[in-house]
């Protein structure tokens, strides 16, 4: 919390993703409650998991988490639902600022809603935050490395699992 306390006063959303919130219950118990207790700016959590199986989380957390996506990407299933990768993927909206905030996402998105942020650090990397279209970050990472440059996607670790499973 000290290392995300002074970007707190200009957040209006607070998003945890990435590996699998919900299989550090205590910590993730922990963040979002003192999150809560620290801003007023909604709390979105994705998890690659049912909510079926997160209730007892769900509930120690109660009035923490906004809005939940649940489920996992499915890279064959269509993408047409804002904020989620694949349309398998259910937005749950668990608090009166959730819905508030997130209930326009229930809504299919159109092309133009499917943007990216680009940020650049100090140290030369770039960062994309948002949900682009299927195969934006492939194509991309095609250009840049015919360009000589070194580049690593997640999207590699969702194909390479397909490959895999099939």
């Amino acid at each position: 919390m000290t290392h995300l306390a002074q970007w707190l006063p200009a957040a209006e959303g607070i998003t945890i993703s990435g590996g699998e919130p919900f299989e550090q219950p205590e910590a993730l118990v922990a963040l979002v409650t003192a999150l809560r207790s620290a801003t007023p700016a909604d709390i979105l959590v994705y998890s690659g998991k049912p909510i079926e199986h997160l209730t007892l989380v769900l509930q120690r957390s109660a009035g923490c988490i906004d809005a939940l996506i649940s489920d996992p990407f499915d890279l064959n299933a269509p993408h047409t639902k804002p904020l989620r990768g694949s349309d398998n993927q259910r937005l749950h909206l668990l608090t009166a600022l959730g819905i508030d905030r997130f209930s326009a996402y229930e809504a299919p998105c159109k092309v133009l809603d499917k943007s990216l942020d680009v940020m650049f650090d100090p140290d030369g990397s770039v960062w994309f935050a948002g949900i682009p279209q299927r195969g934006d970050f492939l194509r991309l990472q095609e250009l840049l490395i015919n360009q000589g440059h070194r580049v690593h996607i997640s999207a590699d670790r969702a194909r390479t699992t397909k490959v895999h499973q099939s």
